[in-house]
């Protein structure tokens, strides 16, 4: 996939056609399908690669930003919600279009220039999830002081293929288990996760954020299902969330349920294995061929899980941030 050629793109709004072009194989791995080698590439290529760049100026708070080297476009979509919570305008930077003759030099000093110029708005926080395939961009980003803060690894499992222990006893989270769920989610701190890990954040705001979005996700606000232990006399301190995508009409058999956060205290230990079993075994269910999990390239004991149940590496990402202090 990574390597098909997309031509003849038209151009929309004020996204250039042929820069999209350019980057038409690097902007297929935009797709959350993409690991899933036997969908085809055209259909995600329109939803979330080449078409998405090219409705970017139609989107919301999506901006389209010329880069000063003026060899390329920057889009750059702002994020109301983050930037409320965090009193802070903050970004996510989709993607940089550029041809092949972009020189390694220019792409950093837009990078550079890029932050120069956010500055200039005021405080702000952005922030860019890179496929590891996206050598130029991510040595643009580094070289104009982008700072890299996760490496993540993202892992598929074909339900119908897994290898499944015993069930185990869980049930859904109730409402009223919000406020216990989103602290053990604060509990089980992971340094290297993109929160605790950038220093923009720091270690109080990081915990705070990740206790309302788990908090959130029992809600139904951030996820389809939250999963616990349901064992007799065992406590809860753990839990698993879930969202569930059904199948793209224009991608048969894409349905899909993925591992949003999973949080294990000490007093469940040896149940990420287990609620993460009991989750394909749910999207089984439902008729979903696959899960997709996203970790840290630093999480062994997901990796553990993942040969245990038979999930596969499908690619791996890196997230950049830019901010001022």
């Amino acid at each position: 996939m990574a390597g098909e050629v997309i031509t003849n793109i038209p151009t929309a709004g004020l996204v250039d056609g042929a820069l999209v072009t350019a980057r038409a194989a690097k902007l297929a791995l935009q797709s959350p399908y993409h690991i899933l080698r036997e969908l085809a590439v055209t259909p995600q290529q329109e939803r979330f690669g080449t078409g998405a760049a090219l409705r970017f100026a139609a989107e919301s708070q999506g901006e389209v930003l010329s880069m000063a080297s003026g060899h390329g476009q920057w889009l750059l979509q702002g994020l109301p919600w983050d930037s409320d919570y965090f009193g802070t305008p903050t970004y996510r930077l989709f993607t940089g279009l550029f041809g092949a003759d972009a020189e390694a030099g220019q792409l950093e000093a837009s990078a550079a220039a890029l932050r120069w110029e956010l500055a200039g708005r005021g405080p702000f926080y952005a922030f860019s999830v890179v496929p590891a395939e996206d050598v130029a961009l991510l040595q643009a980003l580094t070289g104009g002081g982008w700072r890299l803060v996760e490496t993540r690894l993202n892992f598929y499992c074909p339900t119908a293929a897994a290898t499944l222990p015993a069930p185990a006893p869980v049930r859904l989270a109730l409402p009223e288990e919000a406020a216990a769920i989103g602290q053990i989610a604060a509990a089980a701190r992971n340094s290297y996760d993109r929160f605790h890990a950038d220093p923009w954040f720091g270690e109080e705001r990081a915990d705070a954020f990740l206790e309302r979005y788990a908090a959130s996700a029992v809600a139904g606000a951030t996820a389809d299902a939250v999963l616990l232990p349901d064992e007799p006399g065992l406590p809860v301190d753990s839990f698993l969330a879930i969202s569930d995508t059904p199948a793209a009409p224009d991608l048969p058999g894409s349905a899909f349920s993925r591992v949003l956060l999973t949080a294990v205290g000490p007093r469940n230990r040896g149940w990420h294995v287990k609620l993460v079993a009991e989750t394909v075994r749910r999207a089984a269910g439902l008729g979903f061929p696959y899960i997709l999990m996203t970790t840290q390239a630093t999480n062994g004991a997901v990796f553990r899980t993942c040969e245990k149940l038979g999930f596969r590496l499908g690619s791996t990402s890196h997230v950049l941030a830019c901010y001022t202090a």
